[in-house]
């Protein structure tokens, strides 16, 4: 797991292994995530790349037949 400091302007740097694992390009936005005492930044993601991403996904168990409409 990769560490990071903040600097006296409140930034970070995400190290280069992190970095090249998630694809991540200069510019690209990241939303901040907080829940509790953790943060989480979180790529985003075009909704055009988006297309298929759940494409043989398994669906049994998600939900009941009785809580569909």
């Amino acid at each position: 797991m990769g560490e990071v400091t903040i600097s006296s302007k409140f930034q970070i740097v995400i190290p280069r292994e992190v970095r090249k694992q998630l694809g991540l390009k200069a510019g690209q936005k990241l939303k901040v995530v907080v829940k509790g005492r953790v943060i989480s930044l979180v790529p985003e993601v075009p909704l055009s790349e988006m297309r298929g991403f759940l494409k043989g996904m398994d669906t049994s168990g998600i939900r009941e037949d009785e809580e569909r409409l």
